[in-house]
Order: C-alpha cells, then structure tokens, then sequence
C-alpha cells in the first residue's frame, strides 16, 4: 500500500509540475507580448503602431487565457488526494487496465517512471468515462478495441 500512495504522489508531482511549468510559460509569454506592446514606437505612418499594439494586446490576452486554463488545472490538483488507495474510479485514483495504467487528475499526458508508463488524463476523459460503467475484471470496448479493468488504486 505504501508503494502504491508513494507511487500517486509522484504522479501528482509529475502533473503539478507540469501545471506549474505552463503557469510559468503563460506568465513569461503575457509579459514579453506586453513590453513589445509598450516599446513599440510611434512611426510616420500611425497606423502601422496602433496595428503593431494591437496585435501585441492580441497575444497578451491569447497567452492570458492559458494563463487562466493552467490556474485551473492547478485548481483541480488542489482538490486530488493522493494518500489513499481509492476502490472506485475517480480524482486521484490509480486505475489499471489492459491498455494501460491511468492517473486520474489532469491531462498531461504520458509519464514515465522507472520501466513503466502511466497516462495522466482527466476524470472526464472518454476513456475513464467508459471505464466508469464496467467492474473490475469486466471488459468493454474502446474504440475497437478490448479493453479489461485490472485495478483500481
């Protein structure tokens, strides 16, 4: 048991960082867009500067925006426990299956630890959705494909 928690643990590590490093990017990229905004400066043809401030703006509120989506996704983190084992499939459970082994928390995508591969993906992915309505040993299929429900940690 104390494997499978430490296990979870760096999992949700893996995710926080991961949200951590997008919040960072997002931060540094509103930043940039916003000097190149306020350096710009006023040429004989003014409206090339309001074009060139207004495309600035464009990429500081596009870079706002995955600002905001990475605060939520770090929100969403704030609310997984990972110091229990779970025996139903849910935020923070650890659900092993014959296509792979899912952490459910956010989409981050594939996580190598050691020899094995784990998949974060949110509780809300069409996968765990699937997974939801079967038992443990029960099979369903996933785009064509069988799928088996091995675990649930």
């Amino acid at each position: 048991m104390k494997e499978i928690i430490e296990l979870k643990n760096n999992l949700f590590q893996f995710c926080l960082s991961y949200v951590e490093g997008k919040i960072k990017l997002s931060e540094t990229a509103m930043q940039d867009a916003q000097d190149a905004a306020n350096n710009e400066t006023k040429s004989s043809a003014g409206d090339k500067y309001e074009t060139g401030r207004a495309m600035m703006q464009l990429e500081r509120d596009k870079h706002a925006r995955k600002l905001s989506e990475a605060i939520e996704l770090k929100n969403i983190l704030s609310q997984i426990k990972v110091d229990v084992i779970n025996y139903e499939i849910k935020k923070g459970s650890l659900v092993i299956t014959s296509m792979g082994s899912f952490f459910i928390s956010i989409s981050a995508g594939k996580i190598k630890m050691d020899e094995d591969v784990y998949f974060a993906v949110s509780e809300n992915a069409p996968i765990i959705q699937r997974l939801k309505k079967i038992k443990i040993g029960e099979r369903t299929l996933f785009n064509g494909r069988e799928l088996i429900l091995k675990e649930v940690k």
